[in-house]
């Protein structure tokens, strides 16, 4: 299934069985990973047989992993095809940063202006959890985790469902454009949390204005970035 010059996946596949968890959620995550690592390429078919010899689960197993997949915006399903990795143009990319930033700014002010003192302390012990994860030397994968954890908090506290349902799908659709932008740049974890302490301290504050800025400029951070490494040729990544 490997394309040519790419690194194969059976160090990955080799893990399943080897823990106590479920084989579906082991199997999930070693094809997650394997995405998210591009060792499976955007636009590269992920075909069943392949996938079955390469875990040893079954089917039934296969196709459940591959809809959660898909429901995470990682692979999308193409009529006489099947499974995909999901790929991007620059120009769609652009498209879906322009509506996480404007989302985003609004989540950050809904959250000044609705959570309670109980979810200020949350976002900073999640903060804090991005923080270590970073300064440990988490990979990419880790460090995208861990931010999820501080926009969990962000969407609980925001309470508004409308908005929780439009951001879970943005992100769902931009995960592998967020890999990119912390992949971009050897920098690029480090600068991110420093952006996230603005608005975690921006919302401690209630600071609301600065809170929203903190929001756009991680945003833009991270636009600038994920587009540049998607418009730069694949020599030079």
């Amino acid at each position: 299934m490997d394309e040519p010059g790419r690194p194969d996946v059976t160090d990955l596949a080799s893990r399943i069985g080897r823990v106590a968890a479920p084989l579906r959620s082991q199997v999930l995550d070693v094809l997650r990973e394997a995405i998210l690592t591009m060792r499976f390429a955007p636009g590269q078919r992920l075909v069943e047989r392949e996938l079955i010899d390469m875990t040893g689960v079954s089917r039934t197993t296969i196709r459940e992993v591959l809809r959660e997949l898909a429901a995470e915006g990682l692979v999308r399903t193409i009529p006489q095809k099947g499974a995909v990795v999901v790929s991007l143009s620059a120009e769609e990319a652009e498209e879906l940063y322009e509506l996480r930033e404007v989302l985003e700014a609004h989540l950050a002010r809904r959250f000044v202006a609705q959570a309670p003192d109980s979810a200020l302390v949350a976002l900073r012990r999640a903060f804090t959890r991005l923080e270590d994860v970073v300064e440990r030397g988490g990979t990419t994968l880790d460090i995208v985790q861990a931010k999820d954890l501080v926009y969990d908090v962000l969407l609980d506290g925001a309470g508004n469902s409308a908005l929780r349902a439009s951001l879970s799908q943005l992100h769902a659709r931009v995960t592998l454009l967020r890999v990119g932008s912390l992949s971009s740049d050897p920098g690029r974890p480090a600068q991110s949390v420093a952006e996230m302490r603005e608005l975690v301290e921006a919302v401690e504050a209630r600071d609301a204005s600065a809170a929203s800025a903190a929001m756009v400029a991680h945003v833009r951070a991270a636009a600038r970035l994920g587009i540049a490494a998607m418009r730069a040729p694949a020599t030079a990544r």
